[in-house]
């Protein structure tokens, strides 16, 4: 039976950027042509794993002319999409670079508010489209007003159809949804710390408390992102920290997603835990190298993996 990738985003983005030549107030500013990509967890992990040369089915919300503009932007990269309609406008968010300092500044506005109905219709989508094995990836906040115990719901038909969960998100979605059958988790130092109920945590309370989440959770992997240190892989069965190569950092926009679309590939060519996280890790940091919203180069991913199984 072939596995399949399905990613779900509940608040996609239209990311706008254009550059100017200093910033001040009360004056007109000229700027750039405005460059469109299309954003949100799980279509920069769509978006990722095709340039990583595998496919997957992006499922996302959209509403509205800035809807449209999402799909449009979506169908020149040639990704399979399912579109669930929704009566609100998609965000669009706007990021100007000031070509004088290379200081870039980023305009981020909420999502629109998605309706009962349009709730429920996500979940139909799911039931109908999952199968057995698959890997869906739920990544990204969630819009407003959405019930924050959504992803829940999404684990429950995960967990009934034998498909493999895998969740990014952060804040309260993410404390609820800790609890629900998860195959693998991705947080960072500081969801984790949430999710143990920390203040923070130091280098050494860092594999017991990743011990302790798992003993208490139904979660297969985890994966802590240490950021540009790397990561920490915990199973029952094995820790194994997995450092980061360090490169000239431009921008740290997508990193996590092209970390998710790395270990995807690595679960999708039948590789152990260690080689999906560095992977991913190579995945992570080839897309910082890039400026803007670019995601990670496969050929910088590649030369970074050869990199870390080497040390």
């Amino acid at each position: 039976m072939h596995k399949r990738i399905i990613t779900l985003t509940l608040n996609p983005v239209i990311d706008k950027s254009v550059t100017v030549a200093g910033i001040s107030p009360n004056t007109k500013l000229r700027c750039s042509a405005p460059k469109y990509d299309a954003g949100g967890g799980g279509i920069n992990v769509s978006r990722a794993l095709k340039k990583l040369g595998s496919d997957s089915l992006c499922i996302y919300l959209a509403g509205g002319s800035t809807g449209e503009h999402l799909k449009q932007v979506l169908d020149q990269t040639g990704i399979e999409q399912m579109v669930i309609p929704i009566k609100g406008w998609t965000r669009d968010n706007l990021a100007v670079t000031d070509t004088t300092t290379n200081q870039q500044y980023r305009f981020g506005v909420p999502g629109p508010q998605v309706e009962k109905e349009e709730c429920e219709t996500v979940l139909k989508r799911l039931e109908e489209y999952l199968g057995e094995n698959d890997y869906l990836v739920a990544s990204g906040k969630l819009p407003p007003r959405m019930p924050e115990d959504f992803y829940v719901k999404v684990a429950v038909i995960a967990e009934k159809k034998g498909a493999r969960f895998i969740l990014d998100t952060s804040g309260e979605a993410l404390l609820k949804t800790a609890n629900s059958h998860i195959y693998m988790l991705k947080p960072n130092l500081g969801e984790l710390s949430a999710l143990c109920g920390v203040e923070s945590i130091s280098a050494l309370k860092l594999e017991t408390l990743a011990k302790n989440f798992l003993a208490e959770h139904d979660c297969e992997v985890l994966v802590v992102s240490l950021g540009p240190k790397g990561a920490l892989l915990a199973t029952k069965f094995e820790m194994e920290y997995i450092p980061a190569p360090t490169v000239l950092q431009k921008s740290t926009i997508g990193a996590g997603d092209s970390m998710v679309a790395g270990m995807l590939v690595s679960l999708l060519k039948g590789k152990s835990f260690s080689d999906m996280v560095k992977y991913g890790i190579a995945c992570g940091t080839a897309a910082t190298m890039h400026e803007g919203t670019q995601l990670c180069n496969k050929e910088d991913a590649d030369r970074l993996y050869e990199w870390i199984k080497r040390q």
